[in-house]
């Protein structure tokens, strides 16, 4: 299987998708569709969403089935991306290579902006002209799993800690906490939704589920690293920024040596988390290196 051609050919049904659903600007709530428009359509991987058809394709499921709950994870990855970057968070003025959602609408607008996005997700979950074909009660359980890993329980939590924890000296736990929550909870969510909605058995939603959270934590210890030797350029975002704001960090808190080694011992994990699976899991397995090997 050729990674790059799945990705882009995943990628553009993700876009077609989002574009057929998403609103238009227009009327009075114009102002906030257009920031929403402007962060969600201003490039990006669409990791989250493939993941999800991914996992569904890995337990025989038909990805383009669980496309509103890949565009809905789209949704919730961008609306996060537009509040970590307020000043009242990372204060960034560049992201994938064009100003910050505030830096053009203005602080009030992107906070309302990202409050729109993660409300329109769990409207598309839930819109059954869209959703028709999932079973109900296994959309009901993934929107819980999403709401889950978004949350406190999740995304916010991991948020808040890494906040909480700038310039401070940190146990190696505090660090394994951020990354698995902060970033890893939501791509955890999104591989094991598309297997639920797939018609995964219990086993196989499990191992799928280990893989996830080994490539999340993989994801964000590979951002930790890009942060410290990656290029602008091709970032789209400037480098560095870990270190200025004191940012607990894998490199900060084990090294550049041990993060290398710590990454690639998570996508040993996630690609022994996939043994029961057959080809049909290849994207998963390959996916899993590309995370740590990508440059941006």
């Amino acid at each position: 299987m050729e990674l790059r051609a799945y990705l882009e050919q995943k990628r553009e049904l993700v876009e077609a998708a989002l574009a057929r659903v998403f609103p238009e600007p227009g009327g009075p709530a114009e102002d906030v569709v257009k920031a929403m428009r402007y962060s969600l359509f201003a490039g990006g991987k669409r990791l989250r969403p493939i993941l999800c058809i991914a996992g569904a394709e890995a337990v025989g499921g038909e990805g383009q089935g669980v496309m509103p709950v890949a565009c809905a994870l789209e949704l919730i990855h961008t609306y996060s991306l537009i509040h970590d970057d307020l000043p009242a968070m990372d204060n960034d003025d560049l992201r994938r290579g064009k100003p910050t959602n505030h830096k053009v609408y203005g602080e009030a607008v992107a906070i309302l902006a990202g409050d729109g996005l993660l409300t329109e997700a769990f409207h598309q979950m839930t819109n059954m002209k869209l959703s028709k074909e999932l079973r109900p009660e296994a959309l009901l359980r993934v929107i819980r799993i999403v709401a889950e890993a978004s949350g406190y329980e999740g995304m916010v939590g991991g948020q808040v800690t890494d906040i909480r924890s700038e310039g401070k000296a940190v146990e190696p736990r505090v660090v394994e906490f951020i990354h698995t929550h902060k970033t890893g909870a939501i791509i955890a969510a999104s591989v094991a939704s598309g297997a639920i909605l797939g018609g995964g058995t219990a086993a196989e939603v499990k191992a799928i589920r280990r893989y996830g959270e080994s490539i999340g934590l993989a994801f964000q210890v590979a951002d930790d690293i890009l942060d410290v030797e990656g290029d602008s350029a091709k970032m789209g975002k400037s480098v560095g920024g870990d270190a200025r704001k004191q940012k607990v960090t894998y490199p900060s808190v084990f090294g550049l040596a041990r993060s290398r080694e710590a990454q690639k011992e998570l996508v040993d994990h996630a690609i022994r988390a996939l043994k029961m699976f057959d080809h049909k899991a290849d994207p998963l397995r390959q996916i899993a290196i590309y995370i740590i090997e990508r440059k941006k």
